[in-house]
């Protein structure tokens, strides 16, 4: 006899973690239950050292601002991704007045966000993109400057052994910030565990099947030992990171049907040296190189990850078949079905410039691989950096009426028609959006008691959407607030250095 449950979240990641917060904060008698197959929480992509732990807020990143044919630049990508990010922070900022997590500081620092080019095309662009946004309400405070001297008390880093006939730009922001989605991943997951939910280790979820009653009959196995288990639940989210296409499969919904995976894993330098880390308190995102994919973009990053700060430099492209870091080296070749394979060749067909990138990556040198961070710090020392794996992503392949099968870069939630089982594909900017995306799946699953929780989820939420490009006074309070109650005072501004190296 299968026990029955409100809700399965599969995988115990930051998506899995916020979609049952919010849950539980609407339906504090529901039963949640987490399933996931490692022996902890957020040792997939939801670890920080598998990520950068950029608070996507499109504060630096260039590929959310396309340089259109006239010149101008289209800034409607930046604005949402900024919108969807004051999202998460309100959701963040309830849970921290309402003690669901007691210590923001944990997994939530300030740390300004830059932008960094050189050449004068770049310098140009940059220029064009800082006028389109600095008066905008969602990017106010940025600054922008030409002056190696300016920019080198920015980030002290970037400037000593550059040539002073180089055309460099930069545009810096205090508001940015650095988040470890794993930190934050395990304290959601404690919330919900000490409120009624449970958490089961090591089970790995083998089949899904559709109900007479509309329930979902989960199977699943202890990872260690073979002992088959079964439950029926009425909700099912699959948030299994590279996994969930698989499961979904699985499921058999016809919504699934079209969709792939193409799985590219990543690298980073980083180091700990004390010395060059106080150097440097920014993450600073440049220029992907013409034909590179927008995942290519390089960026010099601050982490801090159990209070201590590191530095990381790529990323660097790798290939595995595997949809998961610790996943199967048959991952890719199983989720290859009559229905996708089309899709999946139209996709490849349509993005040599991507082939020819990750066969560029694979081949580099050390020496190579090297050279691009010194674009970035012209005195970096090998002696000082290390290489660490990232997580792997997979990212969606779907068909299009028009174009047949394309490669998707970002997130895609799959639900069936009904709203009783959903999944998210995809990936960055996935982890600083999960609020908005979570909040959007529930409304659009459990349509049926979405205007009962109308007038809690208004208190969680003072500004959604488009709302938070409103007047600014509005904006900037909203703002402020989840920033004071996030603990997120103005950064810590670097010393001003003389620029005689410049």
């Amino acid at each position: 006899m299968s026990k029955n449950i409100d809700v399965a979240l599969i995988g115990g990641g930051i998506m899995s973690a916020t979609l049952g917060t919010l849950l539980k904060q609407l339906e504090p008698d529901w039963d949640i239950q987490i399933y996931e197959k490692l022996g902890a929480v957020a040792l997939e992509s939801s670890n920080p050292w598998n990520n950068a732990g950029t608070g996507h807020a499109a504060l630096c990143e260039l590929n959310y601002t396309p340089q259109r044919a006239d010149g101008s630049i289209d800034i409607t990508s930046a604005v949402k991704v900024n919108e969807q990010f004051q999202v998460s922070r309100q959701f963040w900022a309830h849970l921290v007045e309402t003690g669901a997590l007691p210590d923001p500081k944990a997994f939530i620092s300030s740390t300004p966000h830059m932008s960094f080019v050189w050449g004068a095309d770049n310098v140009k662009y940059l220029r064009a993109r800082f006028d389109a946004l600095k008066d905008h309400p969602l990017f106010a405070g940025m600054e922008y400057s030409e002056d190696a001297s300016v920019i080198r008390g920015w980030a002290p880093l970037l400037i000593p052994g550059r040539k002073k006939s180089e055309p460099i730009a930069a545009t810096h922001i205090k508001s940015g910030t650095d988040v470890d989605f794993g930190a934050l991943t395990r304290m959601m997951m404690k919330y919900l565990t000490e409120n009624g939910a449970t958490l089961n280790l090591e089970k790995r979820v083998t089949g899904l099947d559709k109900q007479k009653d509309g329930s979902w009959r989960i199977k699943f196995r202890d990872e260690v030992g073979v002992t088959p288990h079964t439950v029926n639940a009425n909700f099912v989210f699959v948030g299994a990171g590279g996994n969930a296409l698989n499961l979904l499969q699985k499921a058999g919904i016809p919504e699934i049907r079209g969709f792939g995976g193409f799985p590219i894993s990543g690298e980073f330098l980083r180091t700990d040296n004390p010395e060059i880390v106080a150097r440097h308190n920014a993450k600073v995102y440049g220029k992907a190189s013409v034909g590179s994919p927008p995942m290519s973009v390089p960026h010099l990053d601050t982490r801090v990850v159990d209070g201590t700060a590191s530095l990381m430099f790529g990323p660097y492209a790798g290939f595995s078949p595997k949809f998961l870091k610790q996943g199967s080296w048959l991952d890719l070749i199983k989720s290859v079905r009559p229905h996708n394979l089309i899709p999946m060749i139209q996709a490849g067909g349509r993005n040599l410039s991507l082939v020819s990138y990750l066969v560029g990556q694979l081949a580099a040198s050390k020496k190579t691989k090297f050279e691009a961070l010194e674009e970035f710090y012209p005195g970096a020392d090998p002696a000082d950096w290390y290489q660490i794996t990232a997580g792997q992503r997979v990212q969606v392949i779907k068909k299009d009426a028009e174009k047949g099968g394309v490669l998707q870069f970002g997130t895609e939630v799959v639900a069936a028609a009904d709203g009783s089982i959903a999944g998210l594909l995809g990936a960055s900017p996935g982890a600083s959006t999960a609020v908005p995306i979570m909040l959007g799946l529930t409304k659009a699953c459990f349509a049926d008691r979405y205007e009962e929780w109308t007038p809690q989820i208004a208190r969680m939420f003072p500004l959604v959407g488009d709302q938070l490009s409103s007047p600014a006074g509005h904006v900037e309070g909203v703002v402020a607030r989840t920033a004071s109650t996030l603990g997120l005072g103005a950064a810590d501004s670097t010393t001003n250095t003389p620029a005689d190296d410049a």
